[in-house]
């Protein structure tokens, strides 16, 4: 046999000439069988590496509509009861949100800020409770009324489905923000943040129902832009700012979100007699429908145009 040919690796030599492997077993003399013997004598003689591939450039519109198209499916694939309590999780870890603004509300009022430095603070804290949503994984509305249209629009799954996920992922929602509005009512005491509650109350239904749905709508569409510019970020501290960013100007523009608005409503409902069942009923009814147009129309539909159709 060639010494050439032979494999550099720990094997030993049978009395005949031939190699056999550590284990004993013969290696044979098809070229074939030699590779794979020589892999085997690799993996014995050497520790296995991972190389993991970290991307962190900017993904092409056209990629970034793939992984979004990819995203959901999976969503829309999902079964219902997972979808249900991801759901929930998520209007429970958005309530943070609420509780941070209230607690700052109530904090720069007793030391009577002026009313943009009050702005600008809560804007500063609004976003933590959507970070920890988005981070955690769970299903919040305001992220698939983008997400799960885009493979409606690609003809890779039905209206159906999409109006399956959204009731799901909705009702969800509103169960784990009343969950959260009354854990935050009860911690009252130790939170401190009553006043900033009412207060809050006081801006979800305040306004007529043209002015909420066209804030809603705003809200939306910045959300679904967030969600959007998530999947066209690589996975890294990148993602993490553009959730912030949009949901930084939401609150700095006190447009009024769905889900944690839910929760704010809950909240001042337990808080406070003065609002009723019905304040929170045509708030959230308006709200939702607000957030869908704004995600469906000024996202979802926008971008889906705007790069499969104009490219084809």
């Amino acid at each position: 046999m060639n010494d050439s040919l032979e494999p550099e690796f720990d094997h030993h030599r049978t009395d005949n000439g031939g190699l056999v492997m550590p284990d004993g077993s013969p290696l044979d003399d098809p070229t074939e069988t030699r590779r794979k013997k020589r892999r085997e004598l690799e993996d014995h003689d050497y520790v296995p590496v991972i190389i993991k591939r970290t991307d962190e450039t900017r993904r092409h519109p056209d990629d970034a509509l793939d992984n979004a198209i990819h995203e959901g499916l999976e969503q829309l694939n999902r079964p219902a009861l997972s979808l249900f309590l991801s759901a929930i999780a998520a209007g429970m870890m958005v309530g943070f949100s609420a509780m941070a603004v209230a607690v700052v509300l109530t904090a720069t009022g007793e030391l009577e800020a002026a009313e943009m430095t009050r702005r600008i603070a809560t804007a500063f804290v609004y976003p933590l409770g959507f970070v920890v949503c988005v981070l955690g994984g769970a299903q919040l509305f305001t992220e698939h009324t983008a997400t799960a249209f885009y493979p409606v629009l690609d003809r890779q799954a039905s209206m159906l489905q999409l109006v399956r996920l959204w009731l799901i992922v909705i009702g969800g929602n509103l169960a784990g923000a009343a969950v959260c509005g009354s854990l935050l009512f009860l911690s009252c005491e130790v939170v401190h943040a009553r006043d900033g509650y009412v207060e809050i109350g006081h801006h979800l239904v305040r306004f007529s129902n043209g002015g909420l749905l066209i804030s809603a709508v705003l809200a939306g569409w910045l959300m679904a832009l967030g969600a959007w510019l998530a999947v066209s970020s690589p996975r890294t501290f990148a993602q993490i700012m553009v959730i912030y960013m949009a949901t930084f100007l939401i609150g700095l523009g006190g447009l009024h979100h769905s889900i944690a608005g839910s929760v704010e409503m809950f909240t001042a409902m337990f808080v406070s007699s003065e609002f009723t069942i019905p304040m929170a009923a045509r708030f959230i009814g308006i709200a939702l429908l607000g957030n869908l147009i704004g995600g469906s129309c000024f996202v979802a539909l926008l971008n889906y145009a705007h790069i499969r159709r104009t490219n084809e």
